[in-house]
């Protein structure tokens, strides 16, 4: 069994391409196989009025800087790609020839400006999609949406941090992703571990990760580099379990 290990970096790159390069290369050296990152537009999310504009502001991920990020990635030999949250962010993504898109859980909620279009430009790229579904949204007409993508959803409650208890495990074994907002490693381990004793092929992980001293809005939801290195150890070992 194969598990790709993601890292989210969400805004925890503060708004700094620095920043941004500091944790795509640690995170591979832990043995990450993804960064993932977010390509919204704050005007299109959040009110001005937003106790935290300035922070949000701050993180929003140009095309400039999406691209010297990108750059480094691939320099350095780990997948980036992103969730778009615009049609124009899309075309973007294309040109920089990502293999795969994220798909949020609120836009799967259809309620955000632009969020229909933006999942048909994705669905139109006929590559493979990864979507969260913790803020609800009808599974089925995103299914249809993407009938010619390849599709892996994605167990997730949109509570940031999750309490630990409020996982049902039941469901996540339906699952053959999880995207995880729990603090700490043990939830990720637990559902590799389910995986695994169900023979499952290829599944996700997808862990918010941040520099140790991050103070972005995702910061308090997100595990540090030595953690996050724990997390990528425990699961490697879990692929050579047999029963």
């Amino acid at each position: 069994m194969k598990i790709k290990i993601i890292a989210e970096i969400g805004s925890n790159w503060e708004g700094s391409v620095t920043k941004a390069k500091k944790i795509v290369s640690e995170c591979k050296q832990v043995g990450a196989d993804a960064v993932k990152f977010q390509i919204w537009r704050a005007k299109d999310l959040y009110n001005t009025t937003h106790p935290n504009w300035e922070n949000i502001k701050k993180s929003e991920l140009t095309f400039d800087k999406a691209r010297k990020i990108k750059e480094y990635s691939d320099k350095h030999g780990i997948e980036f790609f992103a969730s778009a949250f615009y049609p124009e962010a899309v075309d973007f993504l294309e040109s920089l020839n990502v293999k795969k898109y994220k798909i949020a859980s609120r836009t799967c909620l259809f309620k955000d400006p632009f969020s229909r279009e933006t999942l048909k430009k994705k669905s139109l790229t006929k590559k493979p999609v990864i979507i969260s579904m913790g803020m609800g949204g009808n599974k089925e007409k995103i299914k249809k949406l993407f009938a010619k993508n390849n599709i892996i959803f994605c167990y997730c409650i949109s509570e940031y941090p999750t309490p630990f208890e409020k996982i049902n495990w039941k469901k996540v074994i339906d699952y053959d992703g999880f995207s995880d907002h729990t603090l700490g490693i043990i939830a990720p381990i637990i559902f590799s571990i389910l995986k695994k004793q169900k023979n499952a092929k290829n599944i996700i992980i997808e862990k918010h990760v941040k520099l140790k001293n991050s103070k972005g809005p995702d910061a308090s939801s997100s595990i540090d580099i030595d953690e996050f290195k724990q997390l990528v150890r425990h699961i490697r070992n879990i692929e050579k379990m047999k029963f």
